[in-house]
Order: C-alpha cells, then sequence, then structure tokens
C-alpha cells in the first residue's frame, strides 16, 4: 500500500468538519473503529498510523446526510479528491468482507451507474491487512464502544433486514477475523475484554 497524504490531525479534522454537516453517532462510531484499528495493528505490526486514519475515516461519506451505501461511494469520491487515494479505497472496500455488493443491508440509494462502479472497482481489489483490519473492526467499533461481532451483525439485521447474500456476508466476516487471529496469532476479543464487557452490560469506565 503507498504512504498516504495525510496524517492524525488532518483526519480528526476531516470527521470533525463531517460531523457538523451531519452530527450523529456516527461520529463516536468512526473513533472506536480508529482505536480498534490502532490496538490490533500494534499486535500485528501493522503501521497504527494508518490503522487509526483509516478507522477514522472509513465512514467519512456519511458527511452527506442520512444514506445507505451511497456513503460508500460518497467518501470515495470525497477522499479521491482530496488526493487521499489509499483512504478512498477503505470507504470502498469497508462495507463488503465478502466483496459482493448485493450482500449491503439497507436502502441502495445509489443509481445503477453508481453501483456498477463500486461493483468494478471492488472486483477489481485483492483485499489487504488494511482492508481487512477496517472490516473488522467495523464490525466491532460500535458508537457505545466495542462489542461482539455476533451482537453487531444481528443488530443490523434487526434494523434493515436481510436477503439471500446476509449468510455469506456473516461468515466472510468471522472469516476475517480468523484470519487476523491465526495469521498473527492473538485474540480479538481478548484485546478488547474489558470494553466488550463495559459495553454490553453498560457498565461505567471505572467497572460499575
Amino acid at each position: 500500500m503507498n504512504e498516504v497524504k495525510i496524517d492524525r490531525k488532518i483526519a480528526i479534522d476531516l470527521l470533525e468538519w463531517a460531523g457538523k454537516k451531519n452530527p450523529g453517532t456516527w461520529i463516536d462510531h468512526s473513533y472506536n473503529v480508529a482505536i480498534a484499528a490502532e490496538r490490533i495493528a500494534e499486535k500485528c505490526d501493522l503501521n497504527i498510523d494508518l490503522a487509526y486514519i483509516f478507522g477514522l475515516l472509513h465512514d467519512i461519506g456519511r458527511y452527506e446526510g442520512v444514506t445507505n451505501i451511497r456513503h460508500v461511494l460518497a467518501g470515495y469520491n470525497l477522499m479521491k479528491e482530496k488526493g487521499y487515494s489509499d483512504v478512498a479505497r477503505i470507504c470502498l472496500t469497508h462495507s463488503f468482507p465478502d466483496q459482493n455488493i448485493r450482500s449491503f443491508a439497507g436502502i441502495i440509494d445509489c443509481s445503477p451507474e453508481e453501483m456498477n462502479f463500486i461493483e468494478t472497482e471492488i472486483k477489481k481489489l485483492q483485499y489487504n491487512d488494511y482492508d481487512k483490519l477496517i472490516q473488522l473492526c467495523d464490525g466491532i467499533g460500535i458508537g457505545e464502544g466495542m462489542t461482539l461481532l455476533e451482537i453487531r451483525i444481528v443488530d443490523v439485521v434487526k434494523r434493515y433486514g436481510f436477503n439471500e447474500f446476509t449468510q455469506e456476508k456473516w461468515k466472510a466476516f468471522f472469516e476475517v477475523k480468523e484470519y487476523f487471529e491465526k495469521e498473527y496469532d492473538i485474540s480479538i476479543y481478548g484485546l478488547f475484554e474489558k470494553e466488550i464487557i463495559n459495553t454490553i452490560f453498560k457498565r461505567k469506565p471505572n467497572g460499575t
């Protein structure tokens, strides 16, 4: 992966700008995805700054407002326009661990031409560790903190429903988790044990 022309301050400023345009829990989600990505990256000898930046900006396309699959394309276009090609790639790949845009849960609020563009670009790629990392962290980092993939995917189905490709997408998420655990000899949930417990049981940081 080529070195990105961006640093943490620029990324934070971009996210804060996006949050003013479209306030919501997606901002907290983005920070938690960044925290999770940085922690896993450190254990896997990946670039922690890139991991944090990618996590922070994966949903930047939500600056446009409340959208569904459109946020993927909006983020890609915005980052491309700014010259941040590596971030643009993450905006595009984070929602598709299975490389199948038809498994997306939610409203298809892109034109057929835009959907064809997303599909074509996704199919060109061979996912690297950063694509996989943000896909994983998008699944465990939520607005309230860290959670289990099992809880996250059920929550998505409760909100958006499922389709004929949902089960394969679930498998892809768990395959990404297993990839990091086997390749780098770590326990993903073990890295976030306290945060997951606090989030699931709504405990405060001091454990009360």
